[in-house]
């Protein structure tokens, strides 16, 4: 983590008359149309394998024979307990690791290697300490080519979105972790990629902050349709955010099930009977419970 200076703009809750407007319902008309959506943003696994070798010759798979589709415009949540899958998964959408056998698509193209119709958030806050602000986020779009003023503009909108226009000017060093992570969110969602992929990417922050940024995702998802695969170790995020989740464990797809709850999910929401039958399911998955759940076998992710 970068955390070489620490400035007066640190605090994220001095920001407050931003942070105000980061809510998941909030609906201005900043945001219209910042590229063409593709008809088809589907995400496609047909029986993936991931295999790797360890040091000492032994072989690990970390997914096996997994069959996923992910619809256009669903929000899929990702849980499962740690070295279970679900960061491999992830990363075979990502182009960053190649399946083993079977094949991914993304609409109707089969995927080799990473490219500019996916975009990923990391665990860490991925932004470059040598640039500033709006220049992390309009980074994608100067590498695509795109022209100074439709740049600077979509930069300004993003950067509107999630609450640092004030900050625009700024060094990453001179920023909150919750600050840095909503430039890297700004960062991927203004590069338009037709699939968004996140790791964890609010596990480290504060439960404040998080729920600040899971409202800033929300609010961006709403806006743009992406097609969002989130992984998360928190059942409540994970209720919080779904169209749909899936439970991963053994490298396998172990439960696989929608999220009918109604949005805003506030308290009342979260308490209902559904969301308490949904909760218990899941944490029974993550042996917190007793109940259905138990992995197939170990793995590495």
């Amino acid at each position: 983590m970068k955390t070489a200076r620490i400035s007066s703009q640190k605090s994220e809750d001095s920001d407050s008359s931003q942070a105000a407007n980061i809510s998941a319902g909030r609906t201005t008309g900043a945001l219209q149309s910042l590229g063409d959506r593709a008809p088809n943003a589907d995400v496609r696994l047909d029986a993936v394998s991931v295999t790797f070798m360890r040091s000492n010759g032994d072989r690990v798979t970390a997914i096996e024979n997994v069959d996923l589709t992910v619809k256009t415009g669903e929000l899929l949540c990702v849980i499962g307990r740690s070295g279970e899958g679900k960061t491999t998964l992830l990363n075979v959408v990502a182009g960053l690791v190649e399946p083993s056998e079977g094949r991914v698509l993304v609409g109707e193209r089969e995927i080799h290697g990473t490219g500019a119709d996916r975009g990923v958030i990391f665990q860490g806050d991925a932004v470059y300490p040598w640039m500033r602000v709006a220049d992390n986020v309009g980074f994608g779009l100067r590498v695509k080519g795109v022209r100074r003023p439709e740049r600077e503009r979509v930069v300004d909108e993003y950067l509107e979105l999630v609450g640092l226009s004030h900050v625009a000017k700024s060094w990453p060093r001179e920023l909150s972790g919750g600050m840095r992570s909503r430039v890297a969110v700004a960062s991927v969602f203004a590069n338009d990629p037709e699939v968004l992929l996140a790791d964890e990417p609010f596990g480290a922050l504060d439960y404040v902050t998080r729920r600040r940024l899971q409202g800033v995702m929300l609010d961006l998802w709403q806006r743009t349709g992406k097609t969002i695969l989130f992984v998360t170790h928190d059942v409540e995020e994970a209720l919080l955010l779904a169209t749909r989740i899936i439970v991963v464990g053994g490298g396998h797809v172990l439960d696989d099930r929608p999220v009918n709850l109604a949005r805003p999910r506030d308290e009342e929401v979260l308490a209902s009977s559904e969301a308490v039958e949904t909760r218990r399911r899941l944490l029974s998955y993550l042996g917190l419970e007793p109940g259905a759940g138990s992995a197939v076998g170990q793995t590495n992710e």
